[in-house]
């Protein structure tokens, strides 16, 4: 059991490649965007700027020295594409969503995507009466890197962002959640430890929750981690 804190009170998880598997999507996506503008992406450029940055920023460092105009085609692209692709959900996020919120604690979506993906999303898996908040790319200035998409979200549900437990799996969403003090599991490789997640695990399989024998609700993500969790401050988007 890990004593390091108090008790959480949320549980937040980012979009594409936690809630759903999109990555391929969304690099095909932008590999055809760069293709009509006639430019070619890098691997590096995929993982510097791509995932988990918001799209303002992946135009304004891949594609910034185009015209306005060929910046908006590339942005309704992607758009395009990430609107209408079939996703598969990444393997026991919706089980673990559902006992979630039916042992009472609050769930949300923090997101550099937009509102219509995410509804599109929360459709697919069946999850909207699950979540009270959710923080998407046009509710922040700065979104991921920067901590303040978590900020939002834990002032959203009034709690301090150091009693949300949040799930990530690129280094700046990572680094977003670590910045305003969260806890923070990377689902992925142990690269994201270096930017702040307690562990790493590769996805939802077999993460559990249960309730302890005190009553209170138990989240346990791998062998010897668990955190304790609040019920529910009654609270919806």
């Amino acid at each position: 059991m890990d004593n390091s804190q108090d008790r959480l009170a949320a549980v937040l998880f980012d979009m594409n490649g936690v809630l759903i598997d999109s990555n391929a999507v969304i690099e095909r996506a932008w590999h055809e965007a760069a293709a009509i503008t006639e430019k070619t992406l890098t691997r590096e450029d995929i993982i510097n700027h791509i995932h988990g940055q918001p799209g303002p920023h992946t135009l304004q460092a891949l594609f910034g020295d185009l015209p306005f105009a060929a910046q908006q085609n590339v942005q309704a692209h992607v758009i395009d594409v990430e609107n209408t692709a079939n996703y598969d959900p990444v393997p026991g996020v919706v089980p673990l969503i559902v006992a979630l919120n039916a042992a009472g604690v609050n769930v949300g979506i923090v997101t550099s995507g937009w509102q219509q993906k995410i509804d599109r999303v929360m459709a697919t898996l069946q999850i909207e009466e699950c979540i009270s908040v959710i923080v998407e790319r046009d509710d922040v200035s700065r979104g991921k890197p920067f901590p303040d998409p978590y900020l939002l979200a834990a002032k959203r549900l009034a709690i301090p962002a150091s009693q949300t437990l949040v799930f990530e799996d690129s280094r700046s969403g990572v680094t977003s959640a670590h910045a305003a003090g969260a806890y923070c599991i990377g689902i992925g490789g142990t690269e994201l430890l270096e930017c702040g997640a307690r562990v790493t695990i590769p996805d939802f399989t077999g993460v559990e929750v249960f309730s302890h024998a005190d009553g209170d609700t138990v989240l346990s993500f791998c062998p010897g981690h668990q955190v304790m969790m609040k019920t529910r401050i009654n609270l919806r988007r």
